[in-house]
């Protein structure tokens, strides 16, 4: 035996040994992959998920599906050497930097706190804005906090409810905002606050705040429903990433007819109370996820759509929805006609 065999012997179990503490060693990445999807029109534990006490129902034989993301925890969970391999080469996966998915003091323990607290948020979203698709009115602002030295202390009191602004009816946070900012520094604004079970007229004049005109109020959205809606959703899925798909659940349940035709339909997208759809992570691997599934469509946040039409969808259309009303009238045109023109992400691009 040489010198040069000997050394090579003596080298490959070292270097074998290299390999796989490499392989093993944490790195700071953070992996997604396609995770389960989850029909909200069918049952969890023998009961339906979507749970209506106090209106009639009706079933659907199709399918809603929501869709999830397979996402690495926040340490101490290591991502090693070989899953970054494995996700790279896939189509279906990514791979971003740790510091670009968690803050530094983040832990499991307060990343799935964090989760909960927006799946149940995204559920009252989704019941608000259901309700208002279908006609009832279930979304007032109310003052939630009052700052001394602005112009609405002495005026507006912590839980008044805000009805009308300069003689609109108000909708919406946004809407009194931008009633505040047109009207400018030194115009004055009428409103009408319900206090104590009474409507009284409050006029408060916005002062300059930091080149902003501001009366000094915090305002928050205050929900009442006219019967109970519960989401019964496994406690381990978090996130508000499931809000349209919620929503339109909650509406097909409460209508009757079916808003899928019969087939798989999938989705994703933030909501909030008026029915606007924001943006998610992981759109690419939510797709993944919803072809595998069978889905015939897949809705798309708008600020989504350029990731989305880089991702492997199939035969599935992929449908721009900037709101819960254009999901539900998407639906309907295409359960009228399988080829209906449909929003598409392919408009923006």
């Amino acid at each position: 035996m040489t010198q040069r065999t000997l050394a090579g012997l003596l080298a490959a179990p070292l270097l074998i040994a290299l390999w796989v503490a490499a392989a093993s060693e944490p790195l700071p990445y953070v992996t997604y992959e396609p995770g389960l999807t989850v029909n909200v029109l069918g049952e969890r534990g023998g009961q339906q998920i979507i749970q209506v006490a106090g209106h009639q129902t009706y079933a659907d034989g199709g399918q809603l599906r929501m869709t999830t993301v397979y996402v690495s925890q926040p340490r101490p969970a290591v991502v090693t050497l070989a899953q970054l391999m494995k996700d790279w080469v896939s189509r279906d996966d990514a791979i971003y930097p740790y510091d670009a998915i968690y803050q530094p003091q983040e832990t499991q323990a307060s990343s799935r706190k964090q989760g909960h607290a927006e799946m149940v948020s995204s559920q009252d979203a989704a019941t608000a804005a259901a309700l208002e698709e279908l006609g009832y009115d279930v979304v007032s602002v109310k003052i939630s906090k009052v700052y001394a030295g602005t112009p609405a202390q002495g005026r507006l009191q912590v839980g008044d409810v805000l009805e009308k602004v300069d003689g609109a009816p108000v909708t919406s946070l946004e809407q009194v905002t931008r009633a505040v900012r047109s009207a400018g520094a030194g115009t004055p604004v009428h409103l009408v606050v319900r206090r104590d079970g009474k409507q009284t007229p409050v006029t408060v004049t916005p002062q300059e705040d930091k080149g902003v005109p501001r009366v000094g109020v915090g305002l928050s959205p205050d929900l009442h429903f006219p019967f109970s809606v519960h989401v019964e959703i496994d406690p381990n899925i978090g996130g508000p990433s499931a809000g349209l798909m919620f929503s339109l659940g909650i509406y097909d349940v409460l209508t009757p007819g079916s808003l899928t035709d019969g087939q798989t339909i999938a989705g994703t997208g933030t909501i909030d109370q008026s029915g606007t759809v924001g943006p998610i992570g992981g759109i690419q691997q939510k797709i993944a996820a919803a072809r595998e599934a069978g889905a015939k469509l897949f809705f798309v946040p708008p600020d989504n759509c350029t990731d989305a039409l880089g991702a492997q969808n199939g035969d599935m259309r992929l449908v721009k929805a900037a709101t819960m009303h254009d999901a539900v009238q998407a639906l309907k045109a295409w359960t009228a006609d399988h080829d209906a023109a449909l929003p598409s992400c392919e408009e923006d691009s």
